[in-house]
């Protein structure tokens, strides 16, 4: 128990403020002295023990009435562990340019307003904390803990199943923990929104995974510079929140990990780039299951690692021409619809010159074959109203599936691309009708052939005739009435036959596939 005697004079002054919630500042207002950095040089005229702060905020000296009592604190030189662990704090700490001996412990504890803005913490572990209003680090420098019993690599910041019922704020801060967890939050409630902008800085990943923000994750502008041991710079695994703000330059040297997250509104990575991990081998964004009511990917410059949507739901995608690297993982990725800048406007991507070329390359960056990726596509078209570009997406379903067929299978496959592209272009049976009718017209027109039968069936017609042998089905009577003596044209009469069941099958084998998917 601290006694009023041995406190020094700044300790006084604090001590003496307190009841009343005013501020002390022992800043001395020439910038060089006031260098947070520096301050583990500041002296005992700036020095107050954090025993100190921790006596007054469990009720060492008691509000007076009338009065909110609080400890505010500017430029002080902290001394010792600031342990509320477990503690129930009923007032409010603002702490500004302060500069920390050794790190905050709010294990367990439950406080209200939090704030400790513009100074250098080494670690703050808040594991399982309860904070009654806001937690404040803005343009704080958050260092490396020296441990932390819950978490298992090295950690800055530990707020895993912490409760915040304000904002988290972040903004300008520096939370530094170079191959370790910058950030460790996975749990984390939030019933207010958390803000990472203003040249927030991360060394280390930023682990969200399960956590809840109804008032959304806003990093415009953050930088996570290096990644944490697994590579992920950052992690939203199962993640539920308003909206995501990764926009304006936000950079990420890593994975960033949405795998099942939930956005109710906004998913935006507009103008950020996506680095992905150093080495090249790892993805710039994961983000399978996720859900998501409008996702914007127009980044800045095209990830350099693979992007993985697979299983993933969006109502609206926004892309551009910097959105998709050489891989996409697009297997069970379902969209209402995709949109692009034009004019200056956000507006569907259809109707476009080349629009459909261009989305079945966009799918044919995904390895391998699916044939879900092509439906998708084809299923948007068809809901605006353009069937022929769902046709011309399901043509080129049955292509890149026809890569994948043994030899036999894809002699055949050609065969039904070339005759009546897979059903989906009926009217190429018609122009090889055409075409073979003409032949025959023309080469049957030119010799009289002889007659099975003196004198009985009907007058030869060139054009009746190649009709004849052309349907296999039914016949016209000149087929069977008439042959030819010289070789050539009875061999080019075989070849008719043959080629119009050949037609006949690829047009049956054709439509019964269109009609059997649709």
């Amino acid at each position: 128990m601290l006694s009023y005697d041995e406190l020094t004079s700044p300790e006084r002054a604090v001590w003496d403020a307190f009841p009343q919630g005013r501020r002390v500042d022992l800043r001395t207002g020439v910038p060089g002295d006031d260098r947070v950095a520096e301050g583990g040089r500041w002296g005992p005229g700036r020095t107050v023990r954090a025993a100190v702060i921790v006596a007054l905020l469990l009720g060492s000296n008691a509000a007076q009435p009338g009065a909110v009592a609080g400890l505010r604190l500017a430029g002080a030189r902290l001394t010792g562990r600031l342990d509320l662990a477990g503690a129930q704090v009923a007032h409010a700490l603002w702490l500004e340019d302060c500069w920390f001996e050794e790190s905050v412990d709010l294990l367990g504890a439950s406080t209200r307003t939090l704030v400790i803005t513009g100074s250098r913490v080494p670690g703050l572990e808040a594991y399982s904390a309860a904070v009654e209003g806001t937690l404040d680090l803005r343009r704080s420098v958050v260092t490396r803990l020296a441990s932390s019993p819950f978490n298992q690599v090295g950690t800055a910041l530990s707020l895993s199943d912490a409760r915040v019922t304000g904002g988290l704020l972040l903004d300008g801060a520096e939370i530094s923990a170079p191959g370790g967890w910058a950030v460790a939050a996975g749990g984390l409630v939030l019933e207010g929104g958390l803000t990472c902008r203003g040249g927030f800085v991360a060394q280390g990943e930023v682990r969200l995974p399960g956590a809840q923000l109804p008032g959304g994750l806003f990093m415009r502008g953050a930088r996570l510079l290096s990644p944490g041991p697994t590579g992920v710079a950052l992690a939203l695994d199962n993640a539920v929140g308003s909206t995501l703000d990764f926009s304006g330059g936000f950079v990420a040297n890593g994975t960033v990990r949405l795998r099942g997250a939930r956005v109710s509104d906004n998913l935006t990575f507009e103008g950020a780039v996506l680095n992905g991990p150093r080495d090249g081998r790892g993805p710039s964004l994961v983000a399978p299951l996720m859900q998501a009511a409008d996702v914007d990917l127009t980044l800045a410059r095209p990830p350099s690692g693979t992007v993985d949507l697979r299983g993933a739901q969006v109502s609206s995608l926004h892309d551009g021409e910097h959105s998709w690297p050489d891989v996409v993982e697009l297997d069970g990725f379902v969209y209402g619809s995709v949109k692009v800048d034009e004019a200056g406007e956000r507006r569907e991507a259809l109707g476009r010159r080349g629009s459909v070329a261009h989305r079945v390359a966009w799918i044919r960056r995904s390895p391998g074959y699916s044939p879900q990726p092509y439906e998708q596509l084809a299923s948007w078209y068809r809901k605006a109203g353009h069937d022929d570009d769902a046709r011309r997406v399901l043509l080129a379903r049955q292509r890149h599936r026809r890569r994948t067929l043994p030899r036999a299978a894809r002699v055949w496959g050609h065969l039904l691309d070339a005759t009546v592209g897979y059903g989906y272009r009926p009217w190429l049976a018609g122009v090889w009708l055409l075409a073979l009718t003409s032949l025959g017209t023309l080469a049957f027109g030119t010799h009289s052939p002889v007659p099975v039968k003196q004198g009985e069936g009907a007058p030869f017609q060139p054009l009746v005739y190649t009709l004849d042998l052309l349907i296999p089905i039914g016949g016209l009577g000149q087929r069977t009435a008439w042959y030819w003596p010289d070789g050539g044209l009875q061999w080019l009469a075989y070849l008719l036959i043959a080629f119009g069941w050949v037609l006949t099958t690829a047009v049956v084998a054709g439509v019964t596939r269109v009609l059997q998917k649709n």
